[in-house]
Parts: C-alpha cells; sequence; structure tokens
C-alpha cells in the first residue's frame, strides 16, 4: 500500500530535509558494533578482520543497491517488508516484517541499558534503571512530536559520530607517521599484522562476518525514513549510492588503522573495546572519558533511530492489515503515535525484564536476534530478484539498477545462505542459529493463520453478497 493509498488513515508527514536525510543515511551504519563490539571480531579473527568488514561492506553494499532499485520504484514507509509482501507473497511481507520489528523491539532495550551504564558509571549514586527509564522517556518524546525533532537529533548525534571517527582515524595516522605528540619519539611502532594475519586460519574470517554484520545492520533505515521527505527517490538514490564511501571510511579505514596500532591478543582489546585500547596504546590523556561520551551519543543514536525504524515498520504492517487497526492512526503533525508508543512499550519490557532477572530471560530473547540480518538481506535480495523479472516480463524500464543483474543478486543471496550454513555447523553459533529459526517459524506460522482466517472472512462476505 503506497502512500496516497494510506490517506483515509492518516498519512505521514513529510518532515525529514536533505541535511537530515545525508545524516540518518550515515547514522544507520555508524553504532557501538563500531566502537566497542568490532574488539571482539578482532580479538577471534587477528588482523584478518579487515577482511570480514570488506566481505559485510560489499554484501551490505549489494544489498542496499538491490533495496534501492525497489524503493527508487515505489517508496514506501515499509520498505522491504512491502516489496517482499509483493514479490514473494503476503505471508512474506508479514513474517519479515514482524521478525524486524522483534529485532528492533530487542535492540532499543540493549542501547538503554549501555547508555545507562555509562551514566551510572559517572554518578554511580543513581541506580542504572533510572538513567534508563530517562533515555527511554527522552527519545520516545522526541520521536512523538514530529518526525522532523527525530531527523534533527540524528542530524547532531552521526554529525558527532562521524566527527569522532575522522579525528581517530587523523590521530592514528600521526601516531603511525611519527606526528603524536604523547607518544616517545612521536612514533608508534607497527603490529606485524602479515606474519600472523589470519591466526585462527582463514575460516575465521566467515566467524568475523557474523559479528561485522550487527554492526552494519541499520543501513536500510534510509529507505524507511524517505517515505517522509520530499522527493524520496532522489534521496534513496544519493545515499545508496554513497554507502561505498561510508562504509570504506568508517569500517576498513578505521579497523585498518587499530589492528595496525593494537595486537589481537591485546588482553585489554575485548575488555575496553577497540576504540579506547587503540586510544590507550596513543597514550591519549582521558581516553577511557573521550572514548565513554562517543559511545553514549553512539548508543543514544542507536536507540533513537531504531525507534524510529520500528515504529514505522509497525504502523506499516499496520495499514497492510497485519497488525492492529489503531496502531495506524497518526497525530496531526503526521506522526504514527501509537506505532511509537508500542515499540517504547517493547523497549520498556526488555529493560523491566533484564534488571528483574539478570542475566537469564533477557539474554534468551537477545539471542533470537541473532540470524535476523541475514534473514532480512535473503529477503531483500530474493525480492529484489523477483520483481525485477517481473518488471522486465512488463517492459518497466527502471529508474535505479541492481549492477549486473542477476548475477550479483546470485552471489550475494549464495553468500548469506554460506554463512547461515556455517552458523550450523559451529557450535558457537548454532544456538543463535536454531534461536532466529525457532522465531521465524512462529511468525511465519501466524502468518499462515492471518492469512487463512483473512480469506475465510472474505469467502464469508461473498456469499453474503450472493444471498
Amino acid at each position: 500500500m503506497t502512500m496516497p493509498d494510506q490517506a483515509g488513515r492518516g498519512a505521514l508527514a513529510h518532515g525529514l530535509n536533505s541535511r537530515q536525510m545525508s545524516m540518518i543515511s550515515i547514522a544507520g551504519i555508524i553504532g557501538a558494533g563500531l566502537f566497542i563490539g568490532s574488539a571482539n571480531a578482532i580479538a577471534k579473527t587477528g588482523p584478518a578482520a579487515v577482511l570480514s568488514y570488506i566481505l559485510t561492506g560489499a554484501l551490505v553494499l549489494l544489498v542496499m543497491r538491490m533495496l534501492g532499485e525497489m524503493a527508487v520504484a515505489n517508496p514506501d514507509s515499509g520498505s522491504f517488508s512491502t516489496y517482499a509482501a509483493r514479490a514473494i507473497g503476503p505471508w512474506a511481507g508479514f513474517s519479515i516484517g514482524w521478525l524486524y520489528w522483534w529485532f528492533w523491539g530487542l535492540i532499543i532495550p540493549v542501547e538503554a541499558i549501555a547508555g545507562a551504564d555509562i551514566l551510572h558509571q559517572w554518578m554511580p549514586d543513581i541506580p542504572s534503571w533510572v538513567f534508563s527509564i530517562v533515555i527511554m522517556v527522552a527519545l520516545s518524546a522526541t520521536n512523538l512530536f514530529s518526525v522532523k525533532n527525530f531527523g534533527e537529533f540524528e542530524f547532531w548525534f552521526a554529525l558527532i559520530k562521524v566527527l569522532a571517527i575522522i579525528v581517530f582515524i587523523v590521530a592514528c595516522l600521526c601516531a603511525l607517521t611519527g606526528f603524536w605528540p604523547w607518544v616517545e619519539g612521536g612514533k608508534v611502532p607497527m603490529v606485524p599484522v602479515f606474519s600472523n594475519f589470519a591466526p585462527q586460519g582463514m575460516g575465521a574470517v566467515l566467524a568475523g562476518i557474523l559479528i561485522t554484520m550487527f554492526s552494519f545492520f541499520g543501513a536500510e533505515i534510509v529507505t524507511i525514513a524517505a517515505a517522509e521527505t520530499d522527493k524520496p527517490q532522489e534521496k534513496i538514490r544519493k545515499a545508496t549510492n554513497l554507502v561505498v564511501y561510508r562504509i570504506s571510511l568508517f569500517y576498513v579505514l578505521s579497523i585498518s588503522l587499530i589492528v595496525l596500532i593494537v595486537g589481537y591478543d591485546d588482553p585489554r582489546l575485548p575488555q575496553v573495546g577497540s576504540f579506547q585500547r587503540t586510544l590507550e596504546v596513543l597514550q591519549l590523556p582521558q581516553a577511557k572519558l573521550l572514548v565513554d561520551v562517543v559511545v553514549l551519543i553512539a548508543v543514544t543514536s542507536c536507540m533513537n533511530s531504531g525507534l524510529y525504524t520500528a515504529s514505522r515498520m509497525i504502523y506499516s504492517l499496520s495499514v497492510r492489515g497485519d497488525a492492529p487497526a489503531c496502531i495506524a492512526r497518526v497525530s496531526p503533525k503526521g506522526v504514527p503515535y501509537n506505532a511509537v508508543l508500542v515499540s517504547t512499550l517493547a523497549g520498556f519490557a526488555g529493560c523491566l525484564v533484564n534488571y528483574l532477572l539478570p542475566g537469564q530471560v533477557f539474554s534468551f530473547l537477545l539471542s533470537t536476534t541473532g540470524a535476523i540480518a541475514l534473514l532480512v538481506y535473503l529477503v531483500i535480495a530474493v525480492s529484489q530478484l523477483l520483481s525485477r523479472r517481473e518488471a522486465e516480463k512488463k517492459g518497466i524500464d527502471l529508474p535505479f539498477k541492481m549492477w549486473l543483474f542477476p548475477w550479483l543478486t546470485y552471489l550475494s543471496i549464495i553468500l548469506i545462505l554460506a554463512v547461515l550454513v556455517y552458523m550450523a555447523m559451529v557450535e558457537a553459533y548454532r544456538y543463535q542459529l536454531a534461536m532466529t529459526l525457532g522465531v521465524s517459524a512462529c511468525i511465519v506460522l501466524a502468518a499462515f493463520i492471518r492469512l487463512r482466517r483473512g480469506a475465510r472472512q472474505a469467502g464469508q462476505m461473498r456469499q453474503g453478497w450472493s444471498l
């Protein structure tokens, strides 16, 4: 259902401008996973983690191009969920939409808890749960008032993250070339990465992809947000074309510099995170405080965009009849307030479970998100493959196309399936895959029950008309 079709139930406002959209497209791929989570990828994979980031970045680039092809042709707040419903079937749109909402419903409290823990370190007299509530309420308010508020907050959050990464890259380059004042002689000795490039074997690169995939997940937010802008096709096209540069700069370059400065076997690397450990090696004063500030902004930004994304996805599900109709209600300012409230309540529930039963139920729920990114990317690839075939049959000339179709689409599908098979084969990831597939199976079952019930009701209506 496109934006004009939604007008009777309340249409979303076009409140995001070009400046905000540009930063939203950047913010989606810069989170705590880069600043802290990358340490796990380096520790488990060694310097070969750079290859994991390159492969994951290439996959995300291809998936974004496929998604961009569909989004430019038909911008929609449901994004890949809507396209899956049209290309694969209503059950696929229902399933991947709810699975995506489930993912962000669990990530929202994760980010709130991470931000609360940092604030608790600074102000230990105040319990962490109080900070969690404050963060949740504050960001919910920014999403409830207007989409412009969300865009403005995300613009400044993203700008700070970008500046922090650029400063970090410049600092590393200065230290490696002999212009760093806090190190004796001004130069940090390079780690001999090629002498032990892949200590766990090249197979560990696939394991690294599983870690890095979580960091990259979020790039697709721009195709959801584009539905609330003027000229969405132009914004999507521009953001998709710039993905490769952002991935190269923010991830590949920064991770390459880290492995040149910090040894993969450094015991403090997984303890404090890759960025903080690098700044410690550079002997930068107050390295922990600086990284904590940036990470706090990163997790707050991720939660802000996660709440926005979750609310728009469940709004789209409601418009299509795959969620309760009341969720599609829109305020006079064009904000789906019930969708925001439902997503916020899911975040509060996650925080509550975590604090009441620490390390138990919430960890179990979080394990269900392990392979969701791969499933979403797989559905995007299959949807694009089928949509493009249909467009070619009808003689439709798409304004924005996937490269080397269908070969790169097939390559993306094969790579995603290879990683899923790897998860099934390796014991450390088998549980996460099983949990994700278990939740997915339950959602698919609910989809078919809903479709069968809808078909029965339609049949009864037709029978009533014939009488």
